[in-house]
């Protein structure tokens, strides 16, 4: 049992920097929690983190780790029935042969399934997609591949639903699923706007006209009506259940359910598919994660980064916080940067100024895209586009995120601040 102060903290940092090293290197595919959990239990036994606060870390995090489960099925599900092939006939035939058109339509599809069927989603299903979509048409990929990424982190900001990060904010800002989603309308937006301004810029050598387009329409795909019309009252359902006294991670399993019992009558999905869509392991990753980030949270760390963020709504003091998160997030990873940064604006009080906790999140969400390491998503997309011989290149992806992240980060959070106003 360690009883001193700093060796605590050396303690838990270390442990903290372990976590992320595997998460990020996942040697030979192994699972996140692998280090996880062990790093966990040793912060426990050598009283880094008392029994009491990792139970009660613990209890915080489950229903926002039951809604990620059961949103991943959801999108699991949405795929079986078709959504993406779907949206992969859209793109094809509405892009044409324009790359200029099809950078669009990605980015309106990308923001869309970010917002509603969360980032993971985003990065997973469609990145193939829009690979797929532009090599059919004859164009380069690049612009559509990079720009899957960066919507990942940058157009989840709209909803509590569309990141882990929001969901874990969400219940501290007392905010109802609609005021939450009307502030964030604007930095959103905005963030997305910019985006694309910047990738038609960066991009426009990848974005000139096709002059021999290849002479493949490809069958018609039909919207998959079923699986559209569940989502929209999915959506529907998050916004009411507040008010309901229910839940959302309720109503997300039950559009799962009843997307589940036709995909599975049709054999579109296996019981075993949609189990392996929850992604346990990565469920069991998060709360270690959290017990381990309390050990640093209740430490001199913690005690600093309490009296660095300030707490008033104020334009200096929200960007203030959103560039803090920023830099929390490439140094840590948005995970653990958004669990010491929640744990640091809550302890005075026990809860903190919206604004704030907002600008966080702008910061935690838009941040990440300027290193590899900034998100686990842009580290899934990573593997995702090498696996679809799209492999990144770190050079454009720095590129890209020196130019884009620090717009983005500074016009979302004075949206927001403008939002509040109001």
């Amino acid at each position: 049992m360690i009883t001193d102060s700093t060796a605590r903290t050396v303690v838990a940092a270390l442990l903290v920097a372990a976590v992320l090293i595997f998460a990020i290197a996942r040697p030979r595919g192994l699972p996140e929690a692998t280090i996880a959990v062990p790093a966990a239990a040793l912060a426990i036994l050598l009283g880094v983190v008392s029994t009491s606060d990792a139970l009660e870390e613990t209890a915080e995090l489950a229903p926002t780790v039951a809604f990620l489960a059961a949103i991943l099925a959801l999108a699991h599900l949405a795929d079986a029935h078709g959504v993406f092939t779907w949206i992969a006939s859209v793109l094809h035939a509405r892009s044409r042969s324009s790359p200029t058109r099809l950078l669009m339509l990605v980015f309106a599809t990308a923001s869309l399934t970010t917002a509603v069927l969360s980032l993971d989603a985003t990065v997973v299903l469609l990145t193939p997609v829009v690979i797929a979509a532009a090599r059919r048409a004859g164009m380069s990929p690049r612009p559509a591949s990079y720009a899957v990424a960066h919507l990942s982190n940058s157009a989840s900001t709209l909803l509590p639903v569309s990141n882990l990060t929001n969901l874990l904010v969400f219940s501290a800002t007392g905010l109802s699923f609609l005021h939450f989603t009307a502030l964030m309308a604007a930095p959103w937006l905005v963030a997305i706007a910019l985006e694309y301004a910047a990738f038609r810029w960066l991009f426009r050598g990848d974005l000139h006209e096709v002059e021999n387009p290849p002479d493949d329409d490809g069958p018609s795909v039909a919207a998959p009506t079923l699986a559209l019309v569940v989502i929209g009252c999915a959506l529907v359902g998050f916004a009411i259940s507040g008010s309901l006294g229910l839940e959302p991670v309720w109503v997300a399993a039950a559009a799962a359910i009843v997307l589940a019992v036709p995909a599975l009558r049709r054999s579109e999905t296996t019981p075993v598919a949609i189990v392996r869509a929850l992604d346990l392991w990565f469920c069991v990753f998060v709360f270690a994660l959290g017990v381990v980030v309390a050990g640093l949270a209740g430490g001199p760390v913690g005690e600093a980064v309490t009296e660095i963020l300030p707490t008033s709504s104020t334009l200096l003091a929200l960007l203030t916080v959103a560039a803090v998160a920023a830099v929390a997030s490439n140094v840590l990873n948005n995970l653990p940067a958004t669990l010491l940064l929640l744990a640091a604006l809550t302890s005075t009080t026990g809860a903190a100024p919206v604004g704030a906790l907002l600008a966080m999140l702008i910061g935690v969400n838009l941040g990440p895209n300027l290193t590899y390491v900034g998100s686990l998503a842009i580290m899934l997309w990573r593997r995702v586009a090498r696996a679809e011989g799209e492999a990144p290149s770190l050079r454009t992806f720095t590129v890209v995120g020196l130019v884009t992240t620090p717009i983005t980060v500074v016009a979302a959070t004075v949206a927001l601040w403008l939002a509040l106003q109001v």
